[in-house]
């Protein structure tokens, strides 16, 4: 059974989620908080879920001071926004406070249910939305604040870079010369050094370390 924490401030849309949650094989709400620092308090004295819903604004502690004291705190808890906001700068934001996915509250049930199966499996949900809101907010081309741990051969940063862009992998390809088959292989020699497993999770990688500015 995967458990999940709701919280959020509003009473009858916390209710009705975790009405929709018990209807779905292998869940279960075991935590419903209405505001952060109430959630991070209970944690102290009850069971951590698996999975972690987070409503964004929130009085007192909103929702990314809470995903940051969440990640700190009981890094085994999977953070995933869920707001009724869906610029980017509320995406960016609790991806870098350590969400690994963004819901938003007016989603389709079976796309609820598709997305908790997802996080369950995976630990992380990158929906299209998320996935395009980095792509298209990043900028390749300003320099390098602060220089990562991992080094990387030149050809390697150079397609970081290029894969925090819009472009598809085959025009990556182009770009740099090679055949798609090589970019293949940097794609997945990546995948491992950097212990991710999607392109935005190697563009959450290029933000948190400087390679790129967003």
């Amino acid at each position: 059974m995967t458990t999940v924490a709701l919280v959020d401030d509003h009473t009858l849309i916390r209710h009705a989620l975790i009405e929709l949650i018990s209807r779905f094989e292998n869940f279960q709400v075991t935590i419903d908080a209405g505001t952060g620092l109430e959630f991070i308090n209970r944690l102290q004295h009850e069971t951590p879920p698996d999975i972690a819903l987070i409503d964004i604004n929130m009085p007192g502690m909103d929702g990314y001071e809470t995903t940051e004291l969440l990640c700190k705190s009981h890094p085994d808890v999977i953070p995933i926004a869920l707001s009724v906001d869906d610029n980017e700068e509320s995406i960016i934001k609790m991806l870098r406070c350590g969400a690994k996915g963004y819901l938003l509250k007016d989603s389709e049930p079976s796309h609820f249910k598709l997305a908790l199966n997802e996080i369950h499996q995976k630990g992380y949900f990158h929906s299209d939305l998320v996935s395009n809101t980095l792509l298209k907010s990043i900028k390749t081309n300003q320099k390098v604040k602060t220089k990562p741990v991992v080094q990387f051969q030149a050809r390697e940063e150079e397609f970081i870079h290029l894969a925090c862009s819009e472009y598809t992998y085959k025009e990556i390809a182009d770009k740099m010369c090679v055949s798609p088959r090589t970019i293949d292989g940097y794609r997945e020699s990546l995948f491992e050094k950097l212990e991710v497993k999607s392109r935005v999770g190697l563009v959450m990688f290029a933000i948190r370390n400087g390679l790129v500015v967003i």
